[in-house]
């Protein structure tokens, strides 16, 4: 259900020339592009005011004007979904922005209720953004660079992001449960558009994390659980995987 008190909008930042799967927002996905599946499928959460896609390139422009759906154009070239998207909003009149993957279009809505809910307890005051974790169990997943880590404090506000395990177990059996991060962003207008303006530092330009950049300057990420990690589309097999998901639904 749509929050009447906050305006929220959804944004998609679709580049086409992904370095490990070019052009992988518009292969096939059971008759529809990813983008578009996507994009249909941010709608029909009924969570936002409104959807774009907001994109680097004609192809992915054309595809969704093509079926009538709300694309943006990027002014300037950018190094991260985050500044695509804040270029996009800085003029418009939002409370919150949540930034929605492109390459992954098994959207949960469930868990962006859970993520937009804290907007609305009782340390909403303190939250410049919302994002998501889920329990990880496998030593490979813990160990593996592409699966960003994240630690929390006692009020589930992130500490630290890292693509190395985290917290390291000094001792082996510490029953310490590891949280991946899962992409999705709910972010208050402001913290977004002081994100844009920020530079970025060290620890961020080292472990090529953006989110690293709002702890790095103070930021306060709430931290939100769910037991749903989606499918994010970064190679072939990904999309294989998603199309035998989507033969399942």
């Amino acid at each position: 259900m749509k929050n009447k008190d906050l305006k929220i909008i959804a944004m998609i930042p679709a580049r086409y020339a992904a370095s490990r799967f070019p052009g992988k927002l518009m292969q096939d996905l059971k008759g529809k592009t990813v983008i578009r599946r996507t994009y249909e499928a941010a709608v029909k959460t009924n969570l936002f005011e409104e959807v774009f896609v907001v994109t680097d390139s004609e192809i992915i422009q054309k595809e969704i004007q093509s079926f009538q759906g709300k694309a943006i154009m990027s002014q300037k070239e950018h190094e991260c979904g985050s500044d695509r998207i804040a270029e996009a909003v800085e003029h418009m009149e939002v409370d919150i922005v949540v930034n929605v993957q492109g390459d992954e279009p098994m959207i949960d809505t469930r868990s962006l209720e859970k993520v937009l809910n804290v907007f609305q307890e009782k340390d909403a005051a303190r939250i410049d953004l919302a994002s998501l974790k889920t329990p990880i169990h496998k030593k490979e997943d813990i160990d593996n660079p592409n699966i960003v880590k994240v630690i929390t404090d006692k009020d589930d506000f992130a500490l630290y992001f890292s693509r190395s395990p985290i917290p390291f177990p000094r001792e082996p059996h510490s029953g310490i449960t590891y949280f991946r991060h899962i992409g999705i962003y709910a972010f208050r207008k402001q913290a977004l558009m002081d994100f844009y303006r920020l530079p970025m530092r060290k620890l961020e330009a080292t472990e090529k994390i953006e989110c690293l950049r709002y702890l790095e300057y103070g930021k306060n990420i709430k931290m939100v659980e769910t037991a749903t990690r989606g499918i994010g589309i970064d190679t072939p097999e990904d999309l294989e995987e998603a199309r035998r998901l989507f033969d399942n639904a």
